[in-house]
């Protein structure tokens, strides 16, 4: 049995304002060398589509839950096209539930699915926690920083790395940053609650691709570790 890994994309990788094809292509090419060594669930965000559908809602008054319905409707979208870019071994149909992850992985690698069901106060992030749990695997969140810091580094060139942190220190992070959907934490509230609960070795990267394709191939990485 081939290793089971979850990697949650973020949206704004995928599509920051256009869609970012230098970078899927690059991804892709890592994944489909990878395959032979594990099957992939790739988890999308919703990126730049989400937030303006999502400040669309916001400015009309509508409430968080039909936001974050917006929003889970363009995690699926990108995970569709993700599905064509990748081709015949990636799933047809975008799953709605575990099982339905966990039936598309028995004949796809990978399989792609965006956030599964809506639930208060969750991005794409936890979707993917939820997942590492079901398949007691690991979990890699790829981001646009490379990794944690102490302060964000895209606004305080101060601010320093952090390589590795537990999972209770990383929770009692995570949860002092109030919720909203479409935000841009590294990985969102819900997500950092999973993983401590249930003690999942998780895995933060940024853009730079030959970070992941290092990781997978058990070479020295710039990222941060969440374990112990």
């Amino acid at each position: 049995m081939k290793k089971v890994l979850v990697i949650s994309l973020g949206g704004s990788l995928i599509i920051p304002n256009n869609v970012n094809i230098n970078f899927l292509e690059k991804f892709k090419k890592v994944i489909n060398k990878h395959k032979k060594n594990y099957k992939f669930v790739i988890v999308t965000g919703g990126g730049s589509v989400a937030r303006k559908y999502i400040k669309a809602l916001k400015q009309a008054g509508k409430s968080e839950y039909f936001q974050s319905l917006a929003g889970i409707g363009a995690t699926r979208l990108n995970a569709r096209f993700l599905t064509y870019l990748f081709g015949k071994d990636a799933n047809e149909g975008i799953p709605h539930d575990m099982k339905q992850v966990s039936n598309l992985l028995k004949k796809n690698n990978p399989v792609f699915c965006g956030a599964l069901r809506y639930a208060e106060n969750e991005t794409s992030d936890a979707t993917s926690a939820k997942l590492a749990r079901f398949f007691s695997c690991e979990f890699i969140n790829l981001t646009l920083v490379s990794g944690l810091y102490t302060k964000n580094p895209l606004k305080y060139k101060n601010a320093k790395f952090i390589p590795k942190i537990s999972w209770r220190d990383f929770y009692d992070k995570a949860k002092k940053i109030e919720f909203e959907p479409g935000q841009h934490f590294v990985l969102d509230q819900s997500a950092a609650r999973i993983i401590k609960k249930y003690k999942i070795k998780t895995y933060i990267l940024g853009k730079n691709i030959k970070n992941l394709n290092n990781l997978l191939s058990g070479k020295r990485f710039k990222g941060t570790v969440i374990y112990g």
